[in-house]
């Protein structure tokens, strides 16, 4: 017999929503939003040369990465349940001014421990922003019209993963790297006051009990996933005592949350989501292809570079084609939702089209014309795309209302989490491929993971024959693994469920924001 859970529970009638000028306003309020948060990540990766001349701390740089990414995984589901107990218009007012901080914090840092603390601060609000905004959809347009914005949304990450390094790198020529910190700021006020204006305050009067353990457990939880991630076998040995320090407290963590959970009268993450079929399979397809998308996105760039000979601007430029497959594919899925109702069989489709292409992708060599390899990632987009407008409006089509934020929060989470895991896993197959292909050919490289384009130059032409196909080589299990994870994901998306989500609305108007 079916679980209670496996149902969503019936929502209260519809009040009168927005108005039709105020909800587009809104909506496109909230994408700026999501934007603002999104390229709060990649709009410092260009930065980070610059960054070092000025302040030094090289061996702390991928902290700035780090601590943004640990931040907006650990901060998420707990903004998520405080929009459920309190609304959205206080949590994302205080996510704004959170993100601006941490935004003026990096700005006038004068050491990389600064700058750290402040990426850390503004993965906090950047985290909170993101997962908010999306349940906001929720709020003010009903099940059937979700798709059609959620596509759109779900698109702003393609397009920030692009934008985000060529307005860092323009900043950083024109400016200085201090303004890529400081241009989010009249965009963050803008936000603020129009959603200070348009979105309605929760009037509900209920006392509300937060989970402060619960909470501090997940935290530790995700935080000792995301550093193990990051630095096990690369920053420290898997033997060191603090890898083995995280291996043993991310265990203890889970155990501690789940029994915190258990008695919680307010769990910031209820365990019940978890009975819930569209949950589950969701969120591993979810997981699954955060793996292969940041996978993809921490190697090609190397690939283009060391063995085309592309510049390091162009190498960037080259992932345009994954993410216009990315985004078109998104935001179709989520037109097809609104004008249908259907969404079951799209993540199957395109996450088979996803293995496809990392197939593809393991045949790529040093004889692959630069075009082929632009579709093959063009095809890594398209096969990304739809499941991440699917992968919300599944999720919030399946859970309670009172939920609906955790709900949405775990699809970002699980996200981000995979892509950790994933970049960590491939960076490690990568790592063997190249002492196994490459060190040999190159025993004067002592860290051969530090390969550039320049060194290859200097090379015999037979030695850069060699060298180039060893390269390639390196790269072949990574993208295999890559189309095992991307099969995997096929699988899991067979289990979700279509719930109906009802009649295209004639006006097109939802329930009210909280």
């Amino acid at each position: 017999m079916p679980s209670k859970t496996e149902h969503p529970v019936t929502p209260p009638p519809d009040l009168p929503g927005p108005d039709a000028a105020t909800l587009r306003v809104l909506l496109i309020t909230v994408a700026t939003t999501l934007f603002l948060a999104s390229t709060g990540n990649t709009i410092v990766t260009t930065a980070l040369p610059r960054i070092v001349s000025d302040l030094g701390g090289l061996a702390y740089i991928s902290w700035v990465v780090t601590a943004f990414l640990l931040a907006s995984t650990v901060g998420a589901p707990i903004a998520g349940k405080l929009g459920d107990m309190y609304g959205r218009k206080i949590v994302l007012q205080v996510a704004i001014g959170v993100f601006l901080l941490g935004g003026l914090i990096c700005g006038v840092a004068r050491s990389m421990e600064v700058l750290i603390a402040g990426r850390f601060v503004q993965g906090l609000g950047g985290g909170a922003l993101i997962v908010v905004s999306m349940a906001v959809v929720a709020d003010v347009l009903p099940p059937r019209e979700r798709g059609r914005v959620q596509g759109a949304l779900s698109s702003v990450f393609g397009f920030s993963t692009v934008v985000g390094p060529l307005i860092g790198g323009f900043l950083v020529q024109t400016v200085g790297w201090h303004w890529i910190f400081f241009v989010n700021f009249p965009i963050g006020v803008v936000a603020f006051v129009i959603l200070t204006r348009t979105l309605k305050s929760s009037t509900e009067k209920v006392p509300h009990k937060m989970d402060f353990v619960g909470s501090a457990l997940l935290l530790i939880l995700l935080s000792s996933v995301v550093l193990i991630a990051n630095l096990a076998g690369s920053v420290y040995a898997w033997t060191s005592l603090t890898v083995l320090f995280l291996l043993a407290l991310a265990p203890m963590a889970l155990v501690g949350f789940v029994s915190a959970e258990r008695r919680a009268a307010e769990p910031v993450m209820p365990l019940d989501l978890f009975r819930i079929r569209n949950f589950q399979a969701a969120n591993s397809v979810n997981f699954l292809v955060g793996m292969a998308m940041f996978g993809t996105i921490a190697f090609i760039p190397m690939f283009l570079q060391v063995v085309k000979h592309v510049g390091p601007v162009s190498s960037g430029l080259y992932l345009v084609a994954m993410m216009g497959g990315l985004i078109g594919t998104s935001f179709a899925a989520g037109r097809v939702i609104s004008s249908t109702g259907r969404y079951k069989v799209m993540p199957t489709v395109s996450t088979a089209v996803l293995a496809g292409a990392m197939l593809l992708l393991t045949t790529i060599n040093p004889e692959t014309p630069l075009a082929v390899i632009t579709l093959y990632l063009f095809l890594v987009g398209a096969g990304i795309g739809p499941t991440m407008s699917v992968g919300i409006v599944s999720i919030q089509s399946a859970v309670p209302r009172e939920h609906l934020g955790v709900g949405t929060a775990s699809a970002n989470m699980f996200r981000l989490i995979g892509g950790a895991i994933g970049t960590s896993v491939f960076g490690a197959l990568f790592t063997l491929g190249l002492g196994r292909h490459v060190q040999p050919l190159m025993p004067q490289v002592q860290e051969v993971r530090e390969l550039t384009s320049a060194m290859v130059d200097r090379l015999e032409p037979a030695a850069q024959a060699a060298v180039l196909q060893g390269f390639s080589d390196a790269l072949m299990p990574v993208y295999f693994v890559g189309a095992a994870v991307a099969a995997i994901a096929c699988l899991a998306s067979t289990r979700l469920v279509e719930l109906p989500l009802g009649p295209v609305p004639r006006d097109r108007r939802g329930t009210p924001a909280e």
